[in-house]
């Protein structure tokens, strides 16, 4: 087995934990989406028109930031995947491998996270289509009390064409 420098190991544990802490980031990203899919729903339930725009509004911004996340998770994540396979048969990576548990735990609530999001996301694109069928029931259904009557102001008025003056 070939031994490692203390530097290439720090650099690892380096690798590892900035891997891992943009990981956490993502997570709480994709909790604090779903909060924003949860409330969404309420608001499309109490028809809050206001409240809705305001959570899509939040929901953009927060699906910018975990896009953002994933530009520099995706190169991470191939630094973390080469230097696991380098240091597979390395023994003097306890750290490194209470790293690989913690990361793998983060991974997985990640995976469960996006399913809970998805789930949610169908949930309030489905009760928004419902919603709006029932406004376009509601428009197709109004009557225009004043449909067929005609306007005072429309109507021609007779015009005199004669003019009597008297001196």
């Amino acid at each position: 087995m070939a031994e490692i420098s203390q530097e290439e190991l720090n650099e690892r544990v380096a690798i590892l934990r900035r891997f891992r802490s943009l990981l956490e980031q993502q997570r709480n990203k994709f909790k604090e989406y779903l909060d924003i899919l949860e409330k969404q729903q309420d608001s499309i339930s109490d028809k809050n028109p206001e409240s809705l725009m305001a959570h899509t509004e939040l929901e953009q911004q927060v699906v910018k930031n975990i896009e953002n996340l994933q530009k520099v998770i995706v190169p991470m994540s191939k630094m973390y995947n080469s230097v696991k396979a380098t240091s597979a048969s390395e023994e003097n990576m306890s750290e490194s491998k209470n790293e690989d548990e913690q990361i793998n735990l983060i991974q997985n609530e990640l995976f469960s996270l996006q399913s809970k999001v998805l789930e949610q996301n169908k949930l309030n694109r489905e009760l928004l289509k419902v919603k709006l069928d029932q406004v376009k029931t509601q428009i197709n259904n109004f009557k225009n009390p004043y449909k067929n009557l005609h306007s005072v102001y429309a109507q021609k008025q007779s015009v005199a064409t004669l003019v009597q003056i008297e001196v």
